[in-house]
């Protein structure tokens, strides 16, 4: 029985992946398009699965994640040993993908990574998802770590808490006036509403609490966090407003808090490959660091 699974074949799959076709990775690895098909065609053969779903670009199965991931975990492992040998690549910087929501890419994420040491020579590729998906990413291979609503580790990982992000139901003063008769829950039910895209349901959770059906079908989505926010202040709808991005327009009178006493807080969670890594330690700590900071 072969258990092995050939390092040469591992990389050729995730530079498939990462190219999106057997064409690119193989300018990318400086061979023929035949000979990644061969490499690719012999892991499967090895493994007993498919890995790859032959679209454009290409689509990873479950038995492919599970690969890829390996195939992105060996090729950090190996980085860290060079630098730990005082043999890296002349010029070359670690690249460190991580899985982020929006509202916290927005707000107090980006404040994190600048504590990172520069000595660390790190350079980051952030994806941003829903909290509710950010496992998903990790599960698949995609990124190292992420910023996830979700306190399950995924297999192979560490997670950690890392606070509570607090939303507050706001509207413009306006608002306010033509849909709610004066600042009261009571119809918010049929009022607009701005959601981040359609599967953002903070909002009707939400009312759910109060005992309401749901959120109005007259929906506004504006996916990006500060567009989000600023809809709702000119009026758009009413929202699920992080509070550290509503202190400010609570203040200047742009929004009215609707149910002050009635927050959502959304915990959040690091989670990241189990390796040890240096350069994934420094990115943890710095996180965690500024996460005590700005989350509740």
């Amino acid at each position: 029985m072969m258990t092995e699974l050939p390092l040469d074949q591992v990389r050729t799959l995730l530079a498939v992946v990462d190219e999106g076709t057997f064409d690119a990775a193989a300018a990318a690895l400086h061979v023929t398009p035949s000979a990644v098909s061969q490499r690719v065609k012999a892991l499967e053969q090895r493994t007993g699965r498919v890995l790859l779903v032959r679209t454009k670009p290409v689509r990873v199965t479950e038995s492919g994640e599970v690969v890829v991931r390996f195939a992105r975990q060996l090729a950090r492992l190996e980085r860290d040993a060079l630098a730990e040998l005082g043999m890296p690549a002349e010029g070359e910087v670690t690249r460190v993908s991580v899985a982020v929501n929006a509202d916290s890419l927005a707000t107090w994420f980006l404040e994190a990574l600048t504590r990172v040491p520069e000595r660390e020579r790190l350079c980051f590729e952030l994806l941003r998802e829903d909290e509710k998906r950010t496992a998903e990413l990790l599960r698949e291979g995609a990124v190292m770590a992420a910023v996830t609503s979700s306190a399950e580790a995924v297999a192979g990982c560490s997670v950690r808490p890392l606070g509570r992000m607090r939303y507050l139901a706001a509207a413009s003063p306006r608002f306010v006036e033509r849909w709610l008769g004066g600042v009261s829950v009571a119809g918010l039910g049929e009022a607009p509403v701005v959601t981040f895209d359609r599967s953002d349901d903070i909002q009707d959770g939400f009312l759910r609490e109060l005992g309401c059906a749901g959120a109005s079908a007259a929906r506004h989505a504006v996916p990006t966090s500060e567009g989000f926010v600023e809809a709702v202040a000119l009026g758009l709808g009413w929202g699920m407003v992080p509070e550290v991005q509503a202190e400010r327009l609570l203040r200047e009178g742009r929004l009215v808090a609707l149910a002050p006493d009635r927050p959502v807080d959304v915990p959040l969670y690091w989670q990241q490959w189990k390796l040890d890594s240096p350069a994934l330690a420094s990115v943890a700590s710095a996180v965690a660091e500024a996460a005590s900071e700005a989350l509740g």
